[in-house]
């Protein structure tokens, strides 16, 4: 069976619907501590656990350790003894919540770009730090550990990808911000597939077939959707406002209920869709919005069981407050 995860966060609500088509939940987020703690102060899934089991009793549920401690990870996966302390945190976490496994959001080791603490010995370390995870996991009698990772060169230049894969249940591949901010072209940021003419080029496809390259089984990898929006703002008008070069990199643009509500084809903004990609884009003379829809996860879900792939996940439940996104996943995924 294929997985459909989505990460929850603090303002979603899982519905009975909704939890029967998710095979998985990662809970958003936890935070771990530069002394090896885990933080997961009171989130307001806890409350909806329960209710989700019973709604779906086959249904895993994972705890996702964000950066809110800029040099968190880099300082704890240095350490033998912090390793130690946040394989008994990992421990103590499943025990004590319930939860499933752990999911570790380190998207950027070894990258010193995005304001994180980071060293070169990263690449070795983050193995360590997943190797303590599994450790703890495996101790209190869970069963998952994960990872979210960069969907680019970049990551895979950063980690122990073949090391990684023996540990790791699964990855959730971040095949979205693909173009974001650190891009002044304007385009796609979670399509299936480059389109001709864009010098920055990625993809799912690209990404899900680096990873692999690399030592990563197809079988563990999770194919990343959108369901929220990437803008360029004052792109000249031509091509529709499509691969032009702006003065600002990639912004968020509003979630995909508000995108539905107010912009596609409303309010001056008309809807395209570039077939090679496989993905729908939105302009108005001057602003570019790029998003995922329900055509367009119709082309991931297909691909996912076309070529293999573990399955797909979701950036996050809140975009989507109708359901339509999350409905139309499970309705092709199962087809």
């Amino acid at each position: 069976m294929k997985k459909v995860l989505g990460y929850v966060i603090w303002d979603s609500i899982v519905t009975e619907e909704q939890a029967k088509i998710l095979t998985h939940i990662n809970v958003a987020f936890a935070q771990l501590k530069d002394d090896g703690e885990i933080d997961l102060e009171d989130h307001p899934f806890l409350k909806q656990m329960k209710q989700v089991r019973e709604w779906n009793p086959d249904i895993k549920i994972v705890l996702s350790l964000g950066t809110r401690y800029p040099d968190s990870f880099t300082t704890v996966s240095a350490s033998k003894e912090l390793r130690d302390k946040f394989k008994r945190e990992c421990s103590r976490i499943v025990t004590e919540y319930g939860f499933d496994g752990i999911d570790i959001d380190w998207e950027f080791p070894c990258v010193p770009s995005n304001s994180l603490g980071c060293k070169p010995e990263d690449k070795q370390n983050f193995t360590l730090l997943c190797e303590a995870a599994r450790q703890g996991v495996d101790e209190a009698g869970g069963e998952i550990v994960s990872i979210a990772a960069g969907a680019d060169l970049y990551y895979i230049n950063s980690v122990e990808a073949k090391k990684l894969a023996e540990i790791l249940n699964y990855v959730c591949l971040m095949t979205y911000d693909l173009k974001c901010g650190f891009h002044a072209l304007s385009g796609h940021h979670t399509a299936l597939y480059s389109s001709t003419g864009d010098v920055f080029s990625n993809s799912c496809d690209q990404a899900l077939r680096l990873f692999e390259n690399a030592g990563f089984p197809k079988e563990k990898l999770l194919m990343g959707a959108a369901f929220y929006s990437r803008k360029w703002e004052n792109v000249p008008d031509r091509y529709h406002g499509f691969l032009q070069l702006t003065k600002t990199g990639g912004g968020y643009g509003p979630n995909y209920d508000k995108l539905a509500e107010e912009y596609i084809n409303k309010n001056g903004y008309v809807r395209y869709w570039d077939d090679e990609a496989k993905a729908p884009f939105l302009f108005n003379g001057s602003t570019f919005i790029s998003y995922d829809d329900e055509e367009s996860l119709t082309h991931k879900c297909e691909y996912v069981k076309r070529e293999g792939i573990s399955g797909i996940f979701y950036w996050c439940h809140t975009g989507d407050t109708t359901g339509v996104l999350l409905r139309k996943i499970g309705e092709k995924i199962k087809e």
